[in-house]
């Protein structure tokens, strides 16, 4: 059975990367713009991990995350923040909404596609975490 991975950001280019190289491992990959395209994205779906930007437009990934993490049904998916803000603010107010992990976007096309492989591998193969309703 395939794993599925959400990944949420604005960047459509960026989006397609990501896809391309999860897809390739074996994943199952939706897509989101922003985070209230995400929660529709999540409504009756099984999500086993989300990597998410944090700076989008109409709710960001801040606003997203929240409302997952107090979400009973959706507050065990672990949450990825995959952004280029190297911010400690960001990095804090991140880890105290909830996210499993903060990461800067790697600057390169082939360290992205490294660095995914990497998350979905740790994420989905090495992790073991409750099963989401």
């Amino acid at each position: 059975m395939s794993k599925t991975i959400l990944i949420v950001d604005d960047s459509s280019s960026l989006r397609t990367v990501v896809k391309l190289a999860l897809t390739r491992a074996g994943y199952e990959v939706l897509e989101a713009g922003d985070g209230e395209e995400a929660l529709t994205r999540l409504d009756g779906r099984k999500i086993h991990l989300i990597v998410s930007d944090v700076n989008m437009p109409r709710m960001d990934g801040r606003e997203a995350l929240q409302h997952i993490k107090t979400d009973p049904n959706l507050r065990s998916i672990p949450v990825v923040i995959l952004t280029t803000s190297k911010e400690e603010e960001d990095m804090i107010r991140g880890y105290d909404l909830g996210a499993a992990s903060y990461i800067t976007k790697p600057v390169n096309f082939e360290g992205l596609v490294d660095l995914m492989r990497a998350i979905g591998r740790y994420w989905i193969e090495f992790v073991e975490l409750p099963h989401n309703k």
